[in-house]
């Protein structure tokens, strides 16, 4: 048991540190992007990239935000956080699914003024080079983060990429109106920006729907769950298993169940069957904290 307390907390040490690459990654990319995309605005006078510039600030808010809740969700139980902190992840979610709506709505009235009144596009040869830059440091983000969330699980990682995976969208969708603007269709550019903007706007509802539900203590997916219980039964010993609860917390998952054993077994065996049963499912489940109650089964099962 030893042994196995001491491979969970190197597994540990290694989320933490890609959590901590991963949102330090993430600010470095929004600065330099709304740096560059500030400069593009400024000679050109494009709402698209207007678009792209409030997302990438906001973006760098939201990361900063998450930089600072991923740092204090990593700091170790306490004894007025027996559970850890990790629900700070889901309260940085929370903060981000904000950032990115106060976002979209500013984008979405900017378009709409455009659309009122048009103005012909400055520098787009400008414009166009640097959502190059951008598409190809947010799908390098992309790919880190995707990564990360593999290993740890991260919920505030998660809302990060999903964020990130919106402003690829919106890269993507700047350069087109830009290339488009290009042969006269000036319009579309505040099309493409009103556009962006609802898109950007059901991807915070997503992030708070995902952060809420880690708030809210939701269970763990049914499949999963039910798997935990095949585990426990399928140790040697146990005869079955009820009152299985999961929550998330971070990137934690704890899990809490009451074995059935027989009434007659010495407390000596009935420890180390709970024991069993606990790395069974950490074996499977490296995120999963499980704390198991021994019933009777004479007790849970009463004959007649």
């Amino acid at each position: 048991m030893q042994q196995a307390g001491e491979r969970r907390k190197g597994v540990s040490a290694d989320h933490a540190r890609l959590m901590r690459r991963a949102t330090r990654l993430a600010l470095a990319v929004a600065l330099t992007l709304a740096a560059c995309k500030a400069l593009a605005w400024w000679l050109s006078g494009s709402v698209s990239l207007l678009a792209g510039l409030t997302d990438s600030l906001l973006d760098g808010a939201a990361s900063l935000l998450n930089l600072l809740a991923v740092h204090y969700s990593l700091r170790p139980a306490d004894e007025d956080h027996r559970y850890g902190h990790g629900k700070a992840e889901a309260l940085a979610g929370l903060g981000q699914g904000a950032f990115i709506s106060v976002s979209a709505i500013l984008v979405c009235v900017q378009g709409i003024d455009r659309l009122l009144h048009p103005e012909p596009l400055g520098a787009p040869a400008l414009g166009i080079a640097v959502m190059l830059l951008s598409l190809v440091l947010t799908i390098a983000l992309l790919l880190y983060q995707r990564h990360v969330v593999r290993e740890t699980g991260s919920t505030a990682i998660r809302a990060d990429s999903l964020h990130y995976r919106s402003d690829l969208l919106l890269n993507t969708s700047i350069l087109v109106a830009l290339v488009l603007a290009g042969y006269g269709l000036e319009r579309l550019d505040a099309v493409f920006g009103i556009a962006i903007a609802l898109y950007i706007f059901w991807s915070a509802l997503s992030i708070v729907r995902e952060a809420g539900a880690v708030l809210m203590d939701t269970e763990l997916p049914p499949e999963v769950s039910e798997d935990m219980g095949r585990l426990a039964c399928g140790v040697p010993g146990v005869v079955g298993c009820h009152d299985l609860r999961t929550r998330v917390s971070g990137t934690r998952w704890f899990v809490q169940m009451h074995l059935e054993l027989p009434g007659q077994l010495p407390l000596i065996e009935a420890h180390a069957l709970c024991d069993q049963v606990e790395a069974a499912i950490h074996a499977k489940y490296p995120r999963a904290e499980v704390l198991v109650h021994a019933d009777p089964l004479e007790v849970v099962r009463p004959h007649p």
